[in-house]
Parts: C-alpha cells; sequence; structure tokens
C-alpha cells in the first residue's frame, strides 16, 4: 500500500518532468500562484537569461526546476502543499547580505544563519508561502544578479 504524501514531499516520478497543472496539483492553487508569480518575475526582470530546466534528483529529491546562465542562479522546489526556492550565496553575495543584515526580515537572516556553508558558497532554502517570502527571494536573486538597466 502506498502512503499518502506529506507536507514537503518532492515529485518524485521520474518517468516525465512536470508540467505546470502536475505542479499546480501537488503544490496547491494557492502556493501555485506564488510559484507562477515567482517565475513570471524572474523572465520579466532578466529576459531571455535563462531557460528553466527540470532535473531529477532522485527518490529522494524528486524534481526541482533550475535556473542557470554559466552559475546557478535560483531552483524552485515544488514541494507537496508547499514550495521553496533555493539560491546559493558565494562569498561576495555572502559579504553583500551582510552589508545589508538589517534590512532584511528577520525570517530570512534565521534561514541565512541556519544555512550551511560549503566551500562552493552558502546553501539558503526559503518556503515561500506569501509575497513577503517572495519579494525576499527577489531581494536575494536582484543582490546576486542585478538587472541590466533598461536605459
Amino acid at each position: 500500500m502506498e502512503k499518502s504524501p506529506q507536507i514537503g514531499d518532492r515529485i518524485t516520478d521520474k518517468s516525465a518532468s512536470p508540467d505546470d497543472s502536475t505542479v499546480r496539483d501537488w503544490i496547491g492553487p494557492g502556493t501555485f500562484k506564488h510559484w507562477a508569480s515567482l517565475q513570471n518575475w524572474i523572465e520579466k526582470i532578466y529576459p531571455g537569461v535563462f531557460a528553466p530546466e527540470w532535473l531529477y534528483g532522485g527518490k529522494k529529491r524528486g524534481w526541482s526546476l533550475r535556473y542557470k546562465k554559466t552559475r546557478a542562479f535560483c531552483t524552485l522546489l515544488p514541494e507537496y502543499r508547499r514550495f521553496s526556492a533555493a539560491v546559493v550565496l558565494g562569498g561576495a553575495e555572502r559579504d553583500r547580505f551582510e552589508e545589508r543584515r538589517n534590512a532584511w526580515r528577520s525570517q530570512l537572516i534565521k534561514v541565512y544563519d541556519q544555512a550551511k556553508t560549503y566551500p562552493d558558497g552558502k546553501f539558503l532554502t526559503i518556503a515561500i508561502s506569501s509575497a513577503d517570502d517572495r519579494h525576499d527571494v527577489t531581494e536575494l536573486l536582484t543582490m546576486k544578479r542585478p538587472p541590466r538597466s533598461h536605459v
């Protein structure tokens, strides 16, 4: 007997990468609005820069949607009834985060402080369930890669 999905479980059916309808059903329609909004923001602020790519990370990690040019920009993680964005901050980006430390929301500072630092960066996984959470991620991403000005 297969167990029911638990909150936070990933999409692990590797037969095909998930489409929007699969993601919406898995994370829920309210959360999907944040998912679609973040994707639209990336496309609008960085037009033509990224080609999102579905990656299968195995039975434990399941599917994730990665945005990458030469370096990883962010990865969206569809989880049962929620979703998270993974953002890796390198050394210079961590310095910029620290310079603005008092300007970030306390929830993001907590995620940052608890994130493990690896040789290639600090891996932040931010659960997105509100416009404020989404704003934290977009602020991190513009700090990580400033958009080109439209001048």
